[in-house]
């Protein structure tokens, strides 16, 4: 199975070939969300929005617009912020990308910032239309998965019917990312019993308990109230039901957001700080999950869903995965597959995870999904603070 992508300068190929347009600050967000408005088929916006960016946010960033669906960026400064536009902008053009900064302060306000930036979009977005092609094969996909607005279903239908989709792509030489560990807690020891090492079973182990310490400290965990009224009791109902999507394959390594996996395999992605509670609840949203799953390289990602969520991705397309038929009867337009078919009868788990898989194969061949169809763009990005990854999480 091959399709053609986006060659890039590090070796990795692109499903997509969008411009990326970065503010640095939330100061600069309105500007930069003006400059896409009349592009928004070529350009996304991303961007952080704090003031005073730490080794997370600059990493990130720089992860984010050197990903292989992005061809070229404009960075959209306000000018007195705190990040080191100088550095992300070197790291972009060092990469072969195209690159310009806009600072607003120095372009004359609000009205001469969009001018020069939709100028930028509208070169750089012709030249993307004649950029070369290359063939690729599901062996250089990425693919992230994700569970959002969860319910009693999503452990009986879409995440286990995504799980097998996650083995056949492995089988194929993808590289697959899980995540999260805070939604893990109970799962620890089966999770060490797949990874590839004794080594990493026990980095697995270490990385589901420090997130147990973590939601201790905060004083609740990743519960939310519309996963009760969806018919979940206990975290760790929802901790087994957010395992499944992970499939049965070997666990090959553990990364953290901006690592890259160095080969194809499975991953779990440690989403939760490192040292004291400092940031907060770590991840606000599902959008956050996709966000780092996309800084560590994620072409696209499966988004499992039982109450029924509308979002897509900018940058990677978002494949919604509907475990709930009641909801999927209701948002179908949002919804790419219908799992909640194994809920009825109607299909099985091997059918409805070759149904995702063929999905996957689709759109990494550039057929839109329903969010980007319906221009869906959603980006988020917080503080959070991380050590690096020790030998044990990459075995050889």
């Amino acid at each position: 199975m091959s399709f053609l992508g986006y060659p890039r300068a590090d070796g990795r190929k692109g499903i997509r070939n969008v411009v990326a347009v970065a503010y640095l600050v939330e100061c600069a967000h309105h500007v930069a969300r003006e400059i896409v408005l009349p592009h928004r088929d070529r350009a996304h916006v991303i961007g952080f929005p704090g003031c005073y960016p730490n080794a997370y946010a600059q990493r990130m960033m720089e992860r984010l617009c050197t990903h292989p669906n992005v061809g070229a960026v404009l960075l959209v400064s306000l000018g007195c912020e705190s990040f080191n536009r100088q550095a992300l902008e070197r790291a972009v053009r060092d990469s072969g990308r195209p690159v310009e900064t806009v600072v607003i302060q120095q372009a004359g306000g609000t009205r001469s910032a969009i001018a020069a930036g939709r100028a930028f979009v509208a070169r750089e977005a012709a030249a993307l239309d004649r950029a070369p092609t290359a063939e690729m094969t599901l062996a250089d996909l990425v693919v992230g998965t994700v569970c959002g607005g969860s319910d009693g279903t999503s452990g009986i239908s879409g995440n286990p019917a995504a799980g097998r989709a996650f083995d056949r792509l492995v089988a194929a030489g993808a590289t697959c990312i899980f995540e999260e560990t805070g939604e893990l807690i109970g799962c620890e020891e089966v999770m060490a019993a797949r990874a590839a090492t004794p080594d990493l079973a026990g980095a697995l182990r270490a990385s589901v308990e420090k997130a147990a310490r973590y939601y201790a400290e905060l004083g609740y965990g990743s519960f939310a109230a519309g996963n009760a009224d969806g018919g979940l009791t206990t975290i760790e109902e929802k901790s087994m039901g957010a395992y499944a999507k992970s499939g049965a394959s070997p666990i090959s390594g553990l990364i953290k957001p901006g690592d890259i996996p160095p080969r194809g395999g499975l991953y779990l992605m440690d989403v939760v700080p490192d040292g004291p509670v400092r940031f907060g609840f770590p991840n606000i949203s599902d959008n956050a999950e996709i966000v780092e799953m996309m800084a560590s390289g994620a072409h696209l990602t499966l988004f499992v869903t039982g109450r029924g969520s509308v979002v897509g991705s900018a940058i990677s397309p978002v494949i919604k995965i509907a475990a709930n038929p009641e909801m999927y009867d209701r948002l179908h337009e949002d919804m790419d597959v219908n799992a909640g078919r194994i809920i009825t009868g109607a299909a099985g788990l091997d059918e409805v995870g070759d149904e995702i898989f063929d999905a996957v194969a689709a759109v990494a061949a550039g057929q839109q999904t329903k969010s980007e169809d319906l221009g869906h763009t959603e980006f988020i990005l917080t503080y959070k603070s991380f050590e690096p990854i020790g030998p044990a999480c990459l075995p050889a």
